[in-house]
Order: structure tokens, then sequence, then C-alpha cells
């Protein structure tokens, strides 16, 4: 079992100051994937810990965490001890992450966005 290198850029987002996009906002998602690119729930069980997410944004520091799970919804969590922290992926176990396919993130203003994936790697 293999881990991989997701990078999601921020997609345009119309209505919102992100109507154009910015490649300079996303994510990188390190989390074990089916050969269909979803996410794979019984290898993330054996390798959660290394499973880390890094939030980037030119005009902030980089916030890291860890891909969570609880029940059937899948989030980005930054302090375990916390959960007004956590960043709901709209329903991420249902995504592919192939080069170009789209992710929706609600950040940690409350607001859903959509990301491009933009690279996908084996580490």
């Amino acid at each position: 079992m293999s881990l991989s290198r997701i990078v999601m850029r921020l997609a345009r987002n119309p209505g919102t100051e992100f109507a154009g996009g910015d490649d300079h906002r996303g994510y990188t998602l390190t989390a074990p994937l089916t050969a269909t690119g979803h996410l794979d729930t019984e290898a993330w069980q054996a390798v959660k810990a290394q499973c880390a997410v890094r939030r980037f944004a030119s005009d902030e520091d980089p916030a890291d965490g860890h891909l969570a799970r609880r029940g059937q919804n899948w989030f980005f969590d930054y302090d375990a001890a916390a959960t007004d922290d956590n960043e709901p992926v709209y329903r991420l176990g249902d995504h592919s992450f192939g080069l170009g396919d789209y992710v929706t993130i609600t950040d940690h203003n409350g607001r859903p966005l959509t990301y491009k994936v933009t690279e996908v790697a084996t580490v």
C-alpha cells in the first residue's frame, strides 16, 4: 500500500472574492488511494497517522493537520483537542482524486469553496 500526495488549488468560485480562483491557495493532502483514485478507507485505518494535510495561502501561515473521519464524514483536523478548527470536505469518500477533478471544502470561515486537483503523485 502506498500513499499519494494530492495538491488541490482554489478553483473559480463565482460570487466570492475568489471568482477567478487562486493557484497560491489550497491544500496538500497525503492519503492512500484506490486504483480508481478514491480514498482507500481500509488502508487509511492502517496509516492514518501518516495522512497529513497542509492548508496553504500566500497571505497566511500554513496550517498542518491530519485527514480524519467520523462515521462516514471525512474532515481535515488541525488540532486533535478541538473540534472548532475542523474543515469538513463535502462527500470526500465519493470523490476521485484525478488530475482536473474538483473537491468542495468548507474553509475555516464556514464557506464551501471548490478546489481543483492539480497534482497527484505516489509518495
